[in-house]
């Protein structure tokens, strides 16, 4: 490579120069989406059934987009200390997102701005295990790097240099503080902004694209994290990166604000169309197991983690192990649970129709 000339591409300072054209039918849309999907969680008797779900979900799709294969399952079986049935480092990868997200959310309610700082100390806890350890966590990088190719001659994008990369952060800043745009339109643009400078050595789509939910509640659109845009990122993911690279190339923002708006509107419907479905089918359950008191307290843990054991309902509950176990064989018969083990001891119990609500979308990409 010694003597192989290449240019790299340095992003102006946001907002682009001339302002973007936003189709104003589209923005509205996905405002209102926005807004029912957030009034839910105001109607909600408990918030947490759903954020623990829609965390995980776009964890887990995010990570998907990557290469990860780690179903929704997966993930539960995982956070439950059962083996999951794909290599470990996948799971784990999507465990440290959720943390990187709930860390982020933490740091939200306690008043900190979404800042630079702050994302560095996300991409820490985000590559903090297995495949990302070696990749410098939480430092910028420093050395130049490209995306496609054997070598920045011939690659699809290269990114600005290293020497670079703090000064552009610093803009990237500056433009969130003080950003008039509307607020979806400034996370659109944020996110391509640090797509683009690429600050770190791995794990820059995971830290865009949980950008933008902690934008999303940062910015007072969102109450909570109940809004998963990387099932559209990952569906329609060849026009995703050829929206960022358009913008690189040709400067064309309006297409990409454009793809953004339809995928938060898109998006916001599907979770809101979720949250209905699994309040159905919670009032369903409940009403078929209203004339047992245990099975109904096992049901309701089931609510707040889908997939457990025996010892772990009788734990959570505070019920005997048979009347635990007794109340999963009613469930299963009524097609609530299934047992996931096949075996006599240590069984494992899934709240199924809960795990296939949340699974659409997010089924592993095919290698």
């Amino acid at each position: 490579m010694q003597g192989d000339a290449f240019q790299a591409f340095v992003p102006r300072p946001l907002p682009p120069v001339p302002p973007v054209r936003v189709d104003q039918a589209l923005l509205e849309r996905a405002q209102r989406a926005v807004r029912r999907l957030d009034g839910l969680s105001h109607l909600l008797p408990d918030t947490s059934l759903f954020v623990y779900s829609y965390v995980r979900k776009e964890a887990l799709v995010s990570s998907q987009i990557e290469g990860t294969q780690a179903s929704f399952a997966d993930l539960l079986l995982f956070e439950t200390k059962q083996a999951p049935g794909v290599p470990l480092a996948d799971v784990r990868d999507v465990s440290d997102y959720v943390a990187a997200l709930d860390q982020g959310m933490d740091a939200l309610h306690a008043g900190q701005p979404l800042s630079v700082a702050l994302l560095r100390r996300l991409h820490r806890t985000l590559l903090r295990s297995t495949r990302g350890r070696e990749k410098s966590p939480g430092e910028l990088r420093r050395r130049q790097v490209w995306i496609g190719g054997d070598r920045p001659s011939r690659a699809r994008f290269v990114p600005p240099p290293a020497a670079l990369v703090a000064r552009c952060m610093r803009e990237l800043d500056r433009f969130l503080r003080g950003s008039d745009l509307p607020p979806l339109v400034t996370i659109a643009l944020a996110h391509v902004q640090l797509e683009t400078i690429h600050p770190f050595r791995d794990g820059n789509g995971r830290i865009g694209r949980l950008m933008i939910s902690l934008l999303l509640c940062s910015s007072g659109l969102l109450s909570e994290p109940l809004l998963y845009v990387s099932v559209f990122l990952k569906a329609h993911r060849r026009e995703y990166y050829d929206r960022l690279q358009a913008v690189r190339a040709e400067g064309d923002w309006e297409g990409w604000v454009r793809f953004f708006l339809e995928a938060v509107a898109a998006c916001s419907e599907d979770a809101l169309g979720a949250a209905r479905s699994l309040l159905g089918l919670f009032d369903r359950n409940r009403r078929q197991l209203s004339a047992s008191a245990s099975a109904l307290a096992v049901f309701e843990r089931l609510q707040k983690r889908p997939i457990a054991s025996v010892a772990q309902l009788q734990k959570t509950t505070g019920l005997t192990f048979p009347t635990v176990s007794a109340a999963l064989e009613r469930m299963k018969q009524l097609g609530i649970v299934a047992e996931l083990t096949g075996r006599r001891r240590n069984r494992l119990f899934a709240y199924a129709p809960y795990v296939a609500i949340l699974s659409a979308g997010a089924e592993p990409l095919k290698r």
